[in-house]
């Protein structure tokens, strides 16, 4: 049994990160156009169909006092200029009561609008972070070792903010704009079509240079957003590892460090505050042009006799009405910018490839006896192309105790990270009881295996919620029956409030050998058939190492185990122990075999020996 050795050249690592869309840290991401981001959104509004049917009535509905106001103006200075004796107090009255009836409506949409279409908005921007936690929740390892956390709380938070925004006003905003843009060209035009069709000329070449425009808008915000994400990041590596920090006096080091990046962030911003400017200058720009084209030849339309003077009253309030809807859009355009970035930055997590699922036709893992094999195995990280080893074919027994010992890099926590599916092999297979692991469902699989790791992850709340996670909804009997069993119950009673001590983020108020009692504890409440443990106690003191070690033992009673260690001392029972070099696995046999060999682990066993 020979496990080959090799790295490949990083070229390789940048042509495989093309082809499969890997994240590699150099690698700028995906753009999508405008057209299939709407696409890929649209159906998000499906479930709340009936709202948005309402929210665009309201819409149209406060759409009816900026159309009706200029023709009650038209109306009152038409009558009082032609006709003054039927100018009276009961026209004007009857006038002002139906613009005040027409303005409760359109309070009452804009109430409508406000209160029920932003929640319909808030609930989008619920659903899309609920499917982007789903999908993150799928991707493997890979996708971790090369995206920053920061980046996807950016992703899942600040960016999914904007989006509550967008869903709401987008087509609000679009359907008002039309409304009014249509009812205004059939008013104008029905009281002067030449001025009218020259007025809407000068739309379409607006909205050439405004798209022009917001693309370099749309440019910036994603560089902005991006950036967000790598200060988040960078605030939350100093912050988590601000203990080595402190110990190496390294505070101002770090604030130069965020200093730099706050800079740049500010750097971007103005970047963007600059097109915003040009944006909404050039809009102003046009906005002078159209008020300059209804005053010249609006002028000239009156004093031929082409315009009556009541109409060009009306002819400037409704485009008034018009210049003030553009306005709008161009207002909504930076929300609409900032929804299209987030929604594209939500699609970039939606969009990464799940690496390990479960293939058609998979079953259940029921009952395992707890047989290992890997046959013919090679397996390298697709994200750098590093070969870890080669046609590797290794059998565990059902209830074995197997240790895996050898230097850094030998390729040992792999073994272990293939047996659940962390990681998929690129060569040959790993079986279970002779089922290929694959075609086990995920859930089975991982539910029958126990892993105890050396750094133990606990989450924030009480030290019941966390031994209760390996089996969640478990009594309170028998999450005491398993810390017994771990030897952390003595411990856990002694704490302040017992079961309900809160062990704070990653339990740092518990040392590293309750921490990882806790975790054992966790595991025989999960009750797998097969357990890995790797290097579960290379981090611990030697009274820690021992209360550990009691409890592992334990632990491994009629199960099978598969143990990476760097102390020797705890696998001295193992049934088999296999050496791992950088030239595949040099030697197998129990512990005083290997002794009696006198090779590489006799070696290992000497100095282990000299450093106690």
């Amino acid at each position: 049994m020979k496990i080959k050795m090799k790295s490949s050249a990083a070229g390789n690592a940048a042509e495989h990160a093309k082809s499969t869309g890997a994240q590699d840290p150099g690698k700028r991401e995906r753009e999508y156009r405008t057209s299939l981001l709407m696409k890929r959104f649209l159906p998000y509004y499906k479930p709340y169909t009936g709202t948005l049917l309402k929210d665009l009535g309201c819409a149209a509905l406060t759409t009816v006092c900026d159309l009706v106001l200029p023709m009650i103006m038209r109306q009152i200075t038409s009558t009082g200029m032609q006709e003054p004796a039927l100018l009276t107090m009961h026209l004007i009255l009857r006038m002002a009561v139906l613009y005040f009836v027409l303005k409760l409506v359109e309070c009452g949409a804009s109430y409508y609008m406000a209160d029920t279409g932003h929640v319909m908005g808030a609930k989008i921007e619920t659903d899309m972070r609920r499917d982007a936690y789903a999908h993150l929740m799928q991707l493997s390892d890979s996708y971790y070792n090369n995206t920053k956390v920061g980046q996807i709380m950016g992703r899942i938070t600040n960016d999914l903010f904007d989006v509550t925004e967008f869903a709401h006003h987008c087509p609000e905003e679009f359907f008002i704009a039309g409304i009014k843009a249509l009812g205004a060209f059939v008013v104008l035009g029905s009281i002067n079509l030449p001025l009218t069709v020259l007025i809407f000329l000068m739309i379409p070449v607006m909205m050439v240079v405004c798209i022009s425009i917001n693309q370099w808008q749309r440019a910036a915000f994603r560089r902005q957003r991006h950036h967000i994400g790598e200060l988040n990041a960078r605030i939350e590596d100093s912050l988590l590892g601000q203990k080595v920090v402190k110990a190496f006096a390294n505070e101002d080091i770090e604030k130069r460090k965020f200093e730099q990046d706050n800079n740049t962030f500010l750097a971007i911003k103005k970047t963007t505050y600059r097109y915003m400017g040009i944006f909404q200058t050039t809009i102003r720009l046009f906005d002078g042009l159209m008020y300059l084209a209804v005053v010249l030849a609006g002028g000239l339309f009156l004093v031929r006799g082409k315009i009556a003077p009541a109409d060009l009253v009306a002819y400037v309030l409704y485009v008034s009405t018009l210049i003030a809807t553009i306005r709008r859009i161009v207002e909504f355009a930076e929300q609409f910018q900032r929804g299209m970035t987030g929604i594209e930055r939500f699609l970039q997590i939606m969009d990464a490839d799940v690496e390990i699922f479960d293939g058609d036709g998979c079953i259940e893992m029921r009952n395992p006896k707890g047989e290992i094999v890997f046959t013919d195995a090679s397996f390298e990280y697709q994200d750098d192309h590093n070969q870890v080893f080669q046609h590797l074919n290794l059998a565990i027994h059902p209830g074995e105790k197997v240790a895996l010992v050898g230097p850094s890099g030998s390729g040992k926590t792999t073994i272990c990270n293939l047996i659940p599916r962390f990681y998929d092999l690129t060569g040959g297979q790993v079986t279970i009881d002779g089922v290929n692991v694959k075609e086990y469902t995920l859930e089975s699989l991982r539910k029958n295996i126990g892993i105890v790791q050396q750094d133990v992850y606990l989450f924030s709340g009480t030290v019941f919620e966390n031994i209760e996670y390996g089996r969640p909804g478990a009594t309170r009997e028998a999450v005491v029956e398993a810390a017994k069993k771990a030897g952390a119950h003595e411990f856990i009673s002694n704490l302040k409030d017992g079961y309900d001590t809160y062990v704070g983020e990653r339990g740092v108020k518990l040392s590293g050998g309750q921490k990882q009692r806790i975790s054992i504890a966790r595991v025989f409440l999960k009750d797998p058939s097969i357990i890995i443990l790797d290097e579960a106690t290379s981090a611990l003191d030697n009274e820690s190492e021992f209360e550990v070690a009691k409890a592992l033992n334990e632990l491994s009673v009629g199960r099978t185990t598969l143990t990476v260690a760097h102390r020797l001392s705890t696998i001295r029972d193992a049934n088999r122990i296999f050496v791992l070099t950088e030239n595949g696995i040099e030697e197998e046999g129990d512990h005083e075999e290997l002794l009696k060999k006198r090779g590489i682990y006799y070696k290992f066993y000497q100095m282990a020996e000299r450093l106690r």
